[in-house]
């Protein structure tokens, strides 16, 4: 174990540059006492690494120095290999690029370790895309990511969701995200850092303007924010729904993941029929319709009035459409056997 993280602060002083004995060891997860002693042997092994004193000051190596010593064993070697993604290398214009790669890093390898690298893609494959979903076109994707990569601000159409639809934007690119199989440009927009859907770029125009690109800015903890922002925002309303006990379970399949576990989370004891109440959050009153719709006939909308409109209305609808075979409701009826009539709808049996 410590000769690997000696290794390991080796790489971290020869990749980084100067780093501070605190850095080090939250890179390491080690103490600061025992990133001084690693320093310690490691100058004593004969590698030359220097502590520059003051507030820039760190630990960095001689100018120059360099080790081909890469301490890779057999487990980072197969995890390398894991990270390949033709498909989004290839939209990103990278698909050449990490073929080859891939090729000097297996001819690079110990026999032993390339046939371990081979092993992993023909037993694991990893695939970005969600289910039931076509890929989304982004021709300006490509040009983006140059963009991004030189530091460089483009001007964007754009197509929003609310109006005016179309509107331009000048952008400082950041970064590009895929996310369940969606690109996304997160930029400075005037000195607001938003999310943009790369699919959703008309145009774009790539200025011969560069940018700072903001020292602390780390994409990975800006996206997850936005991320957690998002989810949290997105369901600004509720919808109070009667249900069996069937279509709740069935919410984990058909509903997004939050509307699923809140639903369940708010749901009351069944009556003796298999009926209960839940609270459901909903983006919007159109949202609301198109999601609650996939329960059928399983769910009826209790509030708010113009979502329960809404479901009246395509009731109401659906019932043209499908008008009832003449002496189908005698048959029905026949059935019951003289019981005292057809039984209550759902909502009748709530209102009385």
């Amino acid at each position: 174990m410590r000769a690997s993280r000696l290794v390991s602060l080796l790489l971290l002083l020869q990749t980084r540059g100067r780093m501070t004995a605190q850095e080090l060891a939250d890179a390491l997860e080690v103490s600061v006492r025992t990133v001084y002693r690693d320093v310690e042997s490691l100058g004593a092994a004969g590698v030359p690494v220097y502590a520059d004193r003051g507030p820039a000051g760190g630990y960095r190596l001689l100018d120059g120095y360099r080790t081909r010593l890469t301490g890779l064993t057999a487990d980072e070697a197969q995890a390398l290999f894991l990270t390949g993604m033709p498909g989004p290398a290839a939209e990103l214009g990278l698909g050449s690029v990490l073929a080859t790669a891939e090729l000097k890093l297996r001819a690079a390898l110990p026999a032993e370790l390339a046939d371990r690298g081979e092993r992993i893609r023909q037993r694991f494959h990893l695939d970005a895309p969600t289910w039931f979903r076509e890929p989304e076109p982004t021709p300006h994707l490509a040009a983006l990511a140059r963009a991004v990569w030189e530091d460089r601000r483009v001007e964007v159409q754009y197509r929003r969701w609310k109006a005016p639809r179309e509107v331009t934007r000048l952008l400082a690119p950041l970064g590009v995200v895929l996310k369940a199989g969606r690109w996304y440009l997160v930029a400075d927009a005037g000195g607001d850092v938003r999310t943009y859907r790369v699919g959703a770029i008309l145009d774009l125009t790539v200025l011969d303007e560069h940018f700072d690109r903001p020292d602390d800015f780390d994409l990975g903890r800006c996206w997850q924010e936005h991320a957690d922002r998002y989810e949290r925002g997105v369901y600004r309303a509720e919808a109070t729904v009667r249900m069996t006990t069937a279509a709740l379970e069935l919410t984990g399949y058909v509903f997004p993941p939050a509307m699923a576990r809140a639903a369940r989370a708010a749901a009351g004891p069944p009556d003796e029929h298999g009926w209960l109440r839940t609270t459901v959050p909903i983006e919007s009153v159109r949202h609301g319709h198109i999601e609650l719709l996939k329960l059928g006939a399983e769910a009826e909308v209790l509030a708010p009035a113009e979502l329960r409109e809404r479901f009246v209305g395509t009731a109401r609808a659906l019932a043209a459409l499908y008008p009832p075979e003449p002496g189908a409701a005698g048959a029905r009826a026949g059935r019951g056997g003289g019981s005292g009539g057809p039984e209550p709808a759902p909502g009748e049996a709530v209102r009385r």
